[in-house]
This record gives C-alpha cells, structure tokens and sequence, in this order.
C-alpha cells in the first residue's frame, strides 16, 4: 500500500530526531551494506542512511539500488542524507494515521 502524504509527514516529523544508522564511505554500495541496511530497517522500520558519495547522480543511482533491493520506501532525502521506511509484515512498530 502506498504511503500517503500525512503518512509521509508524520514519517518525516518521527525521522527528524533519528541520527543515520547506516554510513556508505568511499567503497560505495555493496552487498554486505544492503544487507545491514535489510537488517536495520527490519528492526527499526524507520532509519536515516548517510550517503558519502561524490555527487548528487551518483547518490541519486544509491538511493534507487537501497529501495530496490530492500522493498523501502523512500521518505525524505536531504544533501547527503535519505530516509528510508519499511513497514514490518508481522508486527509494525510506528502507526501510520489514516
């Protein structure tokens, strides 16, 4: 189902205060770090990822390959930062409003 708009501002104003769980240096996006990212958001649902790359295209290019691999959605991306929201199937830990 996809997130709608209050959703999204409620997801932003919970990120707000979240320090990036996830760091991605100079090696890139690799495969240990997609998993670890998997991990964390399926212990957090919600987390910030730090994106340490050149330029915004390649970010851009990151920021695809993380919601593609790991099924999270996208909430707010800000310079080098993006925040990142996977509802756990089983037991959701944020209530989203209607």
């Amino acid at each position: 189902m996809p997130i709608t708009d209050k959703q999204r501002r409620h997801l932003k104003g919970l990120a707000h205060h979240l320090n990036p769980v996830v760091i991605i240096g100079q090696n890139g996006l690799s495969a240990n770090v997609l998993n670890e990212i998997a991990i964390t958001l399926e212990t957090h649902e919600l987390i910030k990822v730090r994106l340490n790359a050149a330029d915004r295209e390649e970010r851009s290019r990151m920021i695809e390959q993380i919601c593609a691999a790991s099924g999270a959605e996208l909430i707010q991306r800000i310079g080098h930062v993006g925040v990142f929201y996977l509802r756990h199937p089983k037991a959701p830990k944020i209530n989203l409003p209607l």
